[in-house]
């Protein structure tokens, strides 16, 4: 499988897939319309959630994996073109099994602070479920510059005070690959 890079690289760098890992559940419960879908049920929401997926994939050719807790046997499918399910197996968790899958030039999409500790220590790039959604959900429009990105995440540093750390930039960098901007669902 080839995956893009995060990190600095020339101007190709974007022209190359990219695999995300998604916390699936994570995600779903950090947006109002996903966790209505939810609310439904668990099957509406993670259905909602690999809809708009499969749209990002269309549009931006990289490759998700999204990763639920499974109650069972485990085991997994496909929810469109560049959107594989994976359900862990009990008693693994969705988050060990992300933590598994992460290494270099990967982007992990999750809101729990040990798991992007973890998967920072493989190479992979954290992002914010929320960061993510926000990105998802933008309005349309030009694109972003990397200076707009740098405001997503800023806080206490070392070093230039006008420049985000290295592990933010490589998550905006992810995240400028989203150029998808779907409609919010009710």
């Amino acid at each position: 499988m080839f995956v893009g890079s995060v990190g600095r690289g020339g101007a190709g760098e974007y022209n190359r897939p990219m695999r995300w890992l998604v916390d699936g559940y994570n995600v779903i419960r950090c947006d109002p319309g996903l966790a209505a879908h939810e609310r439904e049920s668990l099957e509406a929401g993670r259905d909602a959630l690999c809809r708009l997926l499969a749209d990002a994939a269309r549009t931006s050719g990289d490759q998700f994996t999204v990763v639920f807790d499974g109650a069972r046997g485990g085991g997994a499918t496909f929810a469109g073109r560049g959107v594989r399910i994976l359900f862990s197996r009990a008693p693994e968790r969705a988050d060990h099994v992300l933590a598994r899958l992460a290494g270099a030039g990967v982007a992990v999409v999750t809101n729990d602070r040990e798991l992007r500790k973890t998967i920072a220590r493989t190479g992979a790039v954290a992002v914010t479920a929320d960061e993510f959604v926000a990105r998802i959900f933008a309005p349309a429009g030009p694109g972003r510059s990397e200076e707009d990105e740098e405001d997503l995440s800023r806080g206490p540093k070392k070093g230039n005070p006008h420049r985000l750390s290295k592990k933010a930039r490589a998550a905006a960098r992810a995240l400028n690959r989203l150029r998808h901007r779907p409609k919010r669902s009710p």
